[in-house]
């Protein structure tokens, strides 16, 4: 029982930590528009300030470790992967538009063949 009991307590404090980054975005925001008349330094200022509170709050909770663990594990993901050769590269993109055009060519003459086969022939609705 006290296991969950502390888990209570860090997702009560994670959920509190989610919530008072959210009020600074909002605050940041407010703050942008309330310092209109003070100057575009004060008011970035106020925005960039409040924006960078949220953000670092933000990270010090669990979904924000999460978060950022993530982002390690995708970099080390990234690290793994053989990118192919530049002559490769070209070969595959090339294959591609190729594969594109011949698609693209066989789409427009199967749509002019139903086409002139309904309305020509069937409708006898001529252009």
């Amino acid at each position: 029982m006290a296991t969950s009991e502390v888990q209570t307590v860090n997702a009560t404090a994670d959920k509190m930590r989610l919530a008072l980054a959210g009020a600074l975005v909002i605050a940041a925001l407010v703050a942008y528009y309330m310092l209109a008349g003070k100057g575009s330094l004060a008011q970035w200022g106020g925005l960039l300030v409040g924006l960078v509170a949220a953000i670092v709050i933000f990270f010090t909770s669990e979904l924000g470790r999460q978060l950022i663990a993530f982002g390690r594990e995708a970099v080390r993901e990234v690290k793994k992967v053989v990118w192919p050769e530049r002559k490769e590269a070209m070969q595959i993109t090339a294959y591609v538009f190729a594969f594109v055009v011949v698609m693209a060519l066989f789409l427009w003459l199967t749509d002019k063949t139903l086409e002139w086969v309904f309305y020509d022939l069937i409708l006898g609705w001529k252009k």
